[in-house]
C-alpha cells in the first residue's frame, strides 16, 4: 500500500512539474510573433545594392500610429537595426552616402518619413545612437492597392545610374529614389 500511495505522489509530483514547464514556456519562451531575417539586393548601373533586416508582421495589429508610433525612430524592422551596403557611393535626396555599410532607420509621419543613415552598423533595435547619423532626408509615401503582411524592402533599378528603395508594410510605401555614383 505504501508502494502504490509513493507512486501515485511520484506522478502526481510529476504532473504538476510538466504543467508548470509547459505554462512557463508559453509564458517566458519563445515570443508570440517572430520577424525573420530578410535580404533583398539590387544591381544599378552595374553596383550592387544590398539591404538586410528582420521582416515583422501585422498579425490584426494597427502598425503606423500603433505598433510604429509616429514622429519617433524606427529601426526600419525588427531586432538587429537594418543594414545597407553598396558597392558604390549613393546619393539619397540630400545625403551623399559612401560607399560601403550603413544602417538604415526611420522617423514615419502621416504624411512623408525622414530617412535616417547612421554609421553604426549591427546594433540592436532599441540601440540607436543619433550622434553616429551621417544624416537625413525626406522620404515619400503612397498608399498601397492592399496591406502587406510582413514588412518588406524591395530594390529596383530605374535605368541608367537610377534606382528606387522602396518600404512596404499594412497600407504604406516609403520610397527613396537614388542614383549610384563613380
Amino acid at each position: 500500500m505504501k508502494t502504490s500511495r509513493s507512486i501515485l505522489l511520484a506522478a502526481l509530483a510529476a504532473t504538476i512539474l510538466v504543467s508548470i514547464s509547459c505554462a512557463s514556456s508559453a509564458q517566458f519562451g519563445r515570443p508570440k510573433y517572430t520577424s525573420p531575417p530578410a535580404h533583398t539586393e539590387g544591381v544599378v548601373a552595374g553596383h550592387k545594392i544590398s539591404v538586410d533586416y528582420y521582416s515583422p508582421a501585422m498579425h490584426g495589429r494597427k502598425i503606423f500610429g500603433g505598433l510604429v508610433p509616429y514622429d519617433q525612430v524606427w529601426c526600419t524592422g525588427a531586432n538587429i537595426a537594418t543594414g545597407l551596403t553598396s558597392d558604390a557611393p549613393l546619393q539619397m535626396g540630400t545625403l551623399k552616402i559612401p560607399t560601403g555599410s550603413h544602417s538604415i532607420w526611420t522617423i514615419p509621419t502621416s504624411h512623408d518619413w525622414t530617412l535616417i543613415i547612421n554609421n553604426e552598423t549591427g546594433q540592436f533595435h532599441l540601440n540607436y545612437d543619433q550622434s553616429r547619423d551621417f544624416g537625413r532626408t525626406k522620404m515619400s509615401t503612397r498608399p498601397l492597392p492592399a496591406p502587406v503582411e510582413s514588412f518588406t524592402i524591395a530594390i529596383r533599378s530605374d535605368g541608367g545610374n537610377k534606382g528606387t528603395i522602396m518600404l512596404d508594410w499594412d497600407k504604406t510605401e516609403a520610397y527613396m529614389p537614388f542614383t549610384v555614383g563613380q
